[in-house]
């Protein structure tokens, strides 16, 4: 499924991801973030998560992209102990000349869309840096809430927030 979609000027098309996507996936996740996954992490995601796994494009060039996957934990909003299916933001990033235009908030949007009506997941919930305020300030934008510090969470001893909402 396609969904065109116009922000300030410019198009962008939010799509499934697809096998031929992964090398562009792997690109940008390279470029963007210090948090990087080997090939077949990606294509493992996509097999077993691929309807919530979206891809941004631009004038036929991926841009960006979402991975997730669905899993049953204990809630992260509830506060009786109750396990849940939850969506979990594996990675998302953009391409930083393709930021500000919408393209991080579509892509959320169309994989929690995902989460809840395909794999009738409850909530979702993501991990982030501390000091990413651009994305804490979008993922609050969104609904989500920091739940609670995840100390030494990166690999360079950053910590991180996690983050949740209800879908």
């Amino acid at each position: 499924m396609e969904i065109a979609e116009k922000t300030e000027g410019k198009d962008f098309v939010i799509r499934n991801a697809r096998m031929d996507d992964i090398d562009q996936i792997i690109k940008i996740n390279r470029a963007t973030l210090p948090e990087n996954y080997p090939y077949y992490f990606f294509v493992e995601h996509l097999k077993e998560y691929g309807l919530a796994f979206f891809v941004a494009v631009v004038e036929n060039k991926v841009v960006g992209y979402i991975m997730p996957r669905i899993e049953w934990g204990f809630s992260n909003l509830k506060q009786l102990p109750a396990l849940v299916r939850k969506g979990h933001v594996v990675s998302i990033a953009v391409l930083e000349e393709y930021r500000r235009k919408g393209i991080a908030t579509s892509l959320l949007e169309h994989s929690m869309r995902s989460m809840k009506n395909d794999y009738n997941a409850e909530e979702v919930y993501l991990e982030v840096r501390v000091s990413n305020y651009a994305a804490i300030s979008l993922y609050e934008k969104l609904g989500f809430k920091k739940v609670k510090v995840l100390k030494n969470y990166y690999a360079d001893g950053e910590d991180a927030y996690l983050m949740a909402r209800s879908l």
